[in-house]
């Protein structure tokens, strides 16, 4: 991708607030492992919660994807959208307010006994990240980016309909639901963003990353009916509760994902930690349709399938985007990334292995296994803030601003 060139700018020896992707994927990294640790702490009873929405479980999805998984999006498409419209975006002192309000409404979640304080901060930053998003897009007149533009505000207004029922705006027989729809709204929202990254980029990246000629396939007819399906299975799954149909359409989602995959598979995909990484995040997200699928006729727990899509399409896919913008905006060489970066990918997808598939194999011990998941997730971001946060900080190493 083109990288826009100001070289009468001068580049200040912080660089955080350059571009985009600095502040938010380092509040990403320091964020993910505390707030997985405490609901650990939490789940396992260590830790108690007063709430005034007593729903600890609603606040860890609502953290994780709108905390975490949103922070990504917002340092991905703020990189991204500068080159696709060589319009710049977000910098400097507009970049850290950006940053200060998403900053805001992780600590006044956990330290305002108002829910209107992180209410205010959470849903001024959801505005400014989609204004901060639109604007370049309008004037370079990119219709194409439309559907993402799309994404970001429902992922608003599912943010805004938590909130609502968090502070009590609905009746109190909908309250339970309304938590549910903005929180199981958020993830598959998320993973639609994910899916459609991904389509976009990674054919691109594999084609040009695993050293040898090769052509992916990719075909029309997937890109039209996953879109249509996964709509389908969104409304049907968290709106209709019709759990026949959901499981229906997951698993016409898990074979058109499936084919996909194996139209993309090339076997130098594995000698190459930045490109095994999105592959695997992609597959680990497309069993979660599998577990969907089986979820009513075999007695599965429905969090099964919900942790497959979050630790696959949100953990390990974001992870493998903030990795390699890192490297590559920061003027490093993506084909030679620090050598941990293979731990860090390790730890997610041991995370997964451990919330899931342990969990679902041996369920008598599964507080174990959520707690070695959770520390698995930790470690992997502890290490990527180890290793990535210098370059995040400091200034390109080819001297080009950004």
């Amino acid at each position: 991708m083109m990288i826009i060139q100001d070289a009468t700018q001068p580049q200040p020896r912080l660089a955080l607030f350059n571009l985009g992707f600095r502040p938010f994927f380092l509040l990403a990294g320091l964020f993910a492992p505390v707030a997985v640790l405490v609901w650990v702490a939490v789940y396992s009873g260590g830790l108690p919660v007063t709430s005034e929405s007593g729903q600890p479980v609603a606040w860890h999805g609502h953290e994780m994807l709108f905390g975490y998984g949103l922070a990504v999006v917002a340092g991905f498409l703020l990189t991204a959208v500068r080159n696709w419209t060589q319009i710049p975006t977000l910098r400097g002192v507009w970049l850290a307010l950006l940053a200060g309000c998403w900053l805001a409404a992780r600590l006044t979640v956990w330290l305002a006994t108002d829910l209107r304080w992180p209410m205010m901060f959470d849903l001024a930053f959801d505005v400014g990240l989609i204004f901060a998003v639109s604007w370049p897009v309008v004037r370079a007149r990119q219709w194409k980016q439309i559907a993402i533009l799309a994404k970001l505000v429902l992922l608003a207004v599912a943010n805004l309909v938590f909130w609502l029922a968090m502070t009590q705006r609905f009746p109190s027989g909908m309250q339970t639901t309304a938590v549910q729809w903005g929180v199981e709204s958020a993830l598959y929202l998320l993973l639609a963003l994910m899916f459609e990254m991904a389509r976009r980029i990674l054919p691109f990246f594999i084609e040009r990353g695993v050293g040898y000629s090769v052509q992916l396939i990719n075909r029309s007819w997937i890109d039209r009916s996953s879109l249509v399906l996964f709509a389908a299975f969104w409304l049907a799954d968290v709106f209709a509760r019709m759990a026949w149909l959901a499981s229906l359409l997951a698993a016409m989602l898990f074979v058109i994902h499936a084919i996909r995959l194996a139209g993309w598979h090339t076997r130098g995909i594995w000698r190459k930690p930045l490109l095994w990484v999105l592959y695997a995040g992609y597959a680990i997200a497309t069993t979660g349709f599998l577990l969907k699928a089986a979820t009513p006729w075999f007695g599965l727990s429905s969090m099964l399938a919900l942790h497959a899509f979050a630790l696959g399409g949100v953990g390990m896919m974001t992870m493998g985007m903030m990795t390699r913008v890192t490297l590559g905006h920061t003027g490093r060489n993506i084909h030679q990334p620090p050598k941990g970066t293979t731990v860090i990918y390790a730890m997610l997808a041991l995370a997964f292995v451990g919330r899931v598939l342990l969990v679902m194999l041996d369920s008598q011990h599964a507080l174990l296994w959520i707690r070695l998941s959770g520390y698995a997730w930790a470690l992997a971001f502890v290490l990527f803030v180890v290793l990535y946060a210098p370059a995040l900080l400091k200034p390109r190493v080819d001297g080009q601003p950004g």
